[in-house]
This record gives C-alpha cells, structure tokens and sequence, in this order.
C-alpha cells in the first residue's frame, strides 16, 4: 500500500498539519494555536501530542508512513536537528526538535526553514511546475525567500541562503532588524509599505483617502494601500509604484545571479495579484539582464497557505529510500 507524509509549518500564531499522499496530496489538514509562553517549551509536545491523537483519530498506524517534515522559524541545524533564535516562538535557546518529535512520534523527521519549506511547496506543486531552478520569495510581515538549483534547495555554509529580504535595495536606506540599511524586507513586506506609505503621506498635499486616513490615526494595512491603489488613489498608487520598483529590482538582481525557470512571488502581500505582478515585471524588465529576461518567468504562489505544510510534507521523501 502507497505510504503516507506527514506536513507540519510551524509560526507564530499557528501551527498547520497536513497528512499527505506520497505525491502530494493533501488528505486531511488541521491546526492548532501555537503556545509560545513559558519559552516556547509547550511547542514540541504540543505537536507530538497532535500527531497521535489525529492517528489514532484517523485509524492510522505508525508504519503507513514515510515521516514527518517541518517548517520552522529561526537558525536550523539540519542534520542534529535543532533550532535557535525563533524569536517569535520564544525559542531563544537550542530545542532538540528532530530527537523529542522522533521519540515522541516513532516516525523519522526532518525540518528546514520555513520560507525554504514554502519553496519547496510551491516547487513541487505549486507555480514552480517541478522545475530544477525555481526562486521563491514570500511577502508577509517580513520578507523570506528560498532558493532551488538544480532540484536542490541552496542552505549556503550555515544555512542563510535565500535571505533574499536582506538583499539592499536602497543603500542608508530604512534601518532593518538586521541591524543594516535599505534591505528589501523594510520596503516589501507588509509593515514597510505602511511604513512607506506613512512616510508619503506626511510629504503629500493632495486629495487622497489613504492620506486622511493615515492624518485621521486610522489603522493602515498593506491590503487597504492596495485596494486604495486599485481605486486610482493617487498617494496610494505611488506606495505601490515605489514597492513595485524596489521588488523589480530585487526580483531581477536575484535572476540575474541564479537564471531560475520560474521566480514566484508568495505571501501574504500577493494577493494583491496581478496588480502587483504586472508593476513588478516592468521594473524586472527593465533591471534584468537581456537573456534573464526572455528565461525567467515572474509568477504569482498558486498553493497560498497550503504552500509550508506541502513543501514540509516533500522533505520526509528523502527517508523512502533511506531504510
């Protein structure tokens, strides 16, 4: 009988599961809360304890599965298996994730980072059409990426390949977390076109809702410049022309370094959909270098949230020859 996989994408708020079929698809899905307090020390057993009551739930055993892959946040340690500095999940020490969710599960498990996990998804069955070289960059609160070349994810020496949200774009530019100036992430994620935006507005003299808004205290959204763009607000349309220019260039530095078949634009801020697509291929067209252009098709994420626990699911695969 086909053998199953099991997809776990770890955040903040949430944690998503998914049982999949070895090509997969998904056949159930469920989520919890994520419990960050007391360091983050609930997170593991909280998903140990998930997984085996959803089996037990489901009539299913331990051996109608391949294993289990997770997305993360923070420093992975791929081959021990652990996790550092997922400041978001309070995981400020190092958890030994793969060791306590093996014991806990009796299953094999393997864990990457998030937005490479995404990737992966997207990669697999998603707009990446199972191309050997496939970029992917996720636009939510921050700006991840992950990076596939020659059917490989590219981890780099310790494993900060595919930062692409610390790429420059604007040299002295908005201070990121990073501790640098000018990075991607503090122009095309969702806080920095508010940040954008609020920044406009105070120069601005015109009629614009976004600006009364902005001068009114009202709260501000990425999804609100959007739909503010798409009804000709003038300010709003030039936010989205200024994070349009910033994500043309990056999109066409990163395709000019690495050629991918497909780069693909995911998160939270593309639903803006081919409004933005379109403003972003202008300025792609116009950085990339002239074969990069005719090559490297930009497109929009097709599996949206589905994206982390399908990509999950596909790094259990490495365990089917394994045994």
């Amino acid at each position: 009988m086909a053998k199953k996989l099991i997809g776990v994408d770890l955040g903040g708020t949430t944690i998503k599961f998914a049982i999949l079929t070895e090509n997969g698809e998904i056949q159930q899905k469920w989520s919890l809360r994520t419990n960050i307090l007391d360091d983050g020390s609930h997170i593991v057993s909280d998903i140990i304890n998930s997984i085996n009551h959803h089996l037990d739930l489901y009539k299913m055993s331990r051996d109608q599965f391949i294993g289990i892959g997770m997305g993360t946040p923070g420093t992975i340690d791929r081959e021990k298996g652990t996790v550092i500095g997922a400041y978001n999940l309070n995981w400020k020490t190092t958890q030994n994730v793969k060791e306590e969710i093996e014991q806990g599960t009796g299953m094999q498990f393997a864990l990457d980072n998030d937005a490479n996990v995404a990737a992966l998804g997207e990669r697999w069955k998603g707009a990446g059409n199972e191309g050997d070289d496939v970029a992917f960059i996720t636009l939510g609160t921050g700006v991840g990426g992950g990076l596939i070349s020659n059917g490989k994810l590219i981890h780099g020496v310790v494993g900060a390949g595919g930062e692409v949200g610390h790429m420059i774009v604007k040299p002295d530019g908005y201070l990121c977390t990073c501790g640098n100036h000018g990075c991607l992430e503090q122009y095309a994620s969702a806080t920095g076109i508010v940040h954008i935006a609020q920044d406009k507005a105070e120069e601005y003299e015109g009629n614009s809702r976004l600006k009364a808004m902005i001068d009114n205290g009202d709260e501000i959204t990425a999804k609100i410049v959007f739909d503010l763009a798409k009804e000709n607000d003038y300010l709003a349309n030039t936010v989205v022309d200024e994070v349009c220019f910033y994500l043309g260039l990056a999109t066409a530095n990163l395709s000019n370094a690495l050629n991918p078949e497909y780069l693909v634009i995911g998160g939270g801020v593309s639903a803006a959909g081919e409004f933005l697509l379109k403003r972003v291929k202008q300025n792609f067209e116009k950085f990339a270098f002239p074969t990069v252009r005719t090559s490297t098709q930009l497109k929009l994420a097709e599996l949206g949230n589905d994206a982390g626990v399908i990509g999950a699911a596909s790094l259990a695969r490495q365990f089917v020859n394994a045994d």
